[in-house]
């Protein structure tokens, strides 16, 4: 199963309790379904569990059956064609089934418990998120423009900060970051999907971390090892024309080792002196060596 289906498998093992959340959650999966019109209720659906939630949801929000009922695999279409049906389903929730657009009636969805409700049924009808491994992107989209619109103000009144888009004739609410798919999915019954996508995250991170950890060491270790054949080259020219001798002690000191271990970072080289020195002075003369090396003669030191 996708992790779309993993959340709405939790979100239909959430109680019906109160009669309000339940009329509140049917409302949700009316406003966000596939057909929600004077003429027939349509569901689609190809989630198992929100399959067999949906006519106990239907009985206890309004005391009424489907007219049809799904046969056999793969998508399963729930409806209400009978006109009687849809007058009491519309009477409910104040419609006017004459109206050109629904809107969302706010009294049903006064009450915070509702509002969690509402969402949650809207996002079971028309909602879809991704696997939070391959990315952030967490929907709503319905084909009545008003109600989206409105339903936007209202989760923007929840904090939950969504954003909006058209797309193909339908009005789209949708979220991109991490955080706020979190938000969402506690808010509408679905802790464990959220703590899914907070693991993601976190994982995402510290994978990155380890990559700009690993990237920033091999950078490291190639400017080493830059620095250390400039540093050998040099010190064999001065070998070449005869320069070494001149060199002071600790140059001269400084150049035997780095010849003897070439491969040893700065510390480790430091650590090799009697007695050790300090990985700043270390460098000054490996550095003094490199300038030497590139003169035509040393000069005066």
């Amino acid at each position: 199963m996708s992790f779309a289906g993993d959340v709405k498998s939790e979100l239909c093992r959430a109680p019906l309790g109160r009669k309000c959340c339940i009329q509140a959650e049917a409302y949700g999966v009316l406003l966000y379904c596939n057909t929600f019109s004077p003429r027939e209720i349509r569901v689609v659906t190809e989630n198992e569990a929100f399959a067999q939630r949906l006519p106990v949801l239907f009985k206890k929000a309004f005391r009424l059956s489907f007219d049809h009922l799904p046969e056999g695999e793969g998508k399963k279409v729930f409806s209400i064609t009978q006109p009687e049906k849809i007058e009491e389903i519309h009477h409910v929730f104040g419609a006017d089934q004459g109206a050109l657009a629904l809107h969302v009636n706010f009294a049903v969805v006064e009450e915070a418990c509702c509002r969690a409700s509402f969402l949650r049924g809207a996002f079971l009808a028309g909602g879809s998120v991704t696997d939070p491994r391959k990315g952030y992107h967490l929907e709503l989209a319905t084909a009545h423009h008003s109600v989206s619109r409105e339903v936007l103000a209202l989760m923007r009144e929840q904090e939950l900060e969504p954003k909006a888009a058209q797309r193909k004739g339908n009005s789209v609410i949708y979220f991109k970051q991490s955080n706020r798919i979190e938000d969402f999915l506690t808010c509408v019954g679905a802790p464990l999907a959220a703590m899914e996508v907070m693991n993601a995250k976190l994982e995402k991170d510290l994978r990155g971390s380890v990559n700009r950890r690993v990237n920033c060491d091999a950078a490291n270790l190639d400017k080493a090892v830059e620095a250390a054949m400039a540093q050998l080259d040099a010190i064999r020219r001065l070998e070449e024309r005869g320069e070494m001798i001149a060199l002071p002690d600790k140059l001269r000191e400084a150049a035997a080792l780095r010849l003897a271990h070439p491969e040893d970072t700065l510390s480790q080289l430091a650590e090799r002196f009697d007695p050790p020195i300090t990985k700043s002075a270390l460098n000054h003369r490996l550095r003094k060596l490199v300038e030497l090396g590139k003169e035509e003669s040393i000069g005066n030191i």
